[in-house]
């Protein structure tokens, strides 16, 4: 998997969890430290856990990468997972206000998001195998449906 489809599935995985404001601005000649940034906001502390919590497994199962440096806690309301070259970022809106890492970065371009998962692999076909011959099915009998009388009123006001 190339870096870019790995923000791009990671942005993906986030907008799963509801968080907001994503963005994938990219670093490449700008940044020593990542080729890509994906910045989210989770609006509380359960959020942020799930927004991490569905990268980090959706990426183990779907891509068999798993993050290579995980930081932060839930506490500091700033969590980071770091994929090869791209750096997610999951703020509460008030770490990303203060920090504002989009205009830190404003020479980055910012690229966009698509909202479809990535492709899967192209699986080999199956060989066919020689069509054996049915046996003519049999008709099944239709069974009646019984009626059920209907409800007796309740008795009647005195």
């Amino acid at each position: 998997m190339e870096d870019l489809e790995i923000a791009r599935a990671c942005a993906l995985y986030a907008d799963d969890k509801k968080a907001e404001n994503i963005r994938i601005l990219d670093l490449r000649g700008l940044s020593p430290i990542a080729d890509y940034f994906v910045l989210c906001t989770a609006l509380s502390t359960p959020q942020l856990r799930a927004v991490r919590d569905e990268i980090v497994e959706q990426m183990k199962e779907q891509h068999q990468t798993p993050p290579t440096v995980k930081d932060g806690n839930f506490e500091s309301q700033w969590i980071i997972l770091v994929y090869g070259s791209v750096m997610v970022h999951i703020l509460t809106p008030e770490k990303r206000e203060y920090y504002a890492l989009e205009e830190l970065w404003g020479d980055a371009p910012e690229l966009a998001l698509t909202v479809e998962a990535p492709a899967p692999e192209p699986k080999e076909p199956k060989p066919k195998k020689a069509a054996a011959k049915k046996a003519p099915a049999k008709k099944a009998t239709a069974k009646k449906a019984v009626k059920k009388a209907p409800a007796k009123k309740a008795a009647k006001k005195k």
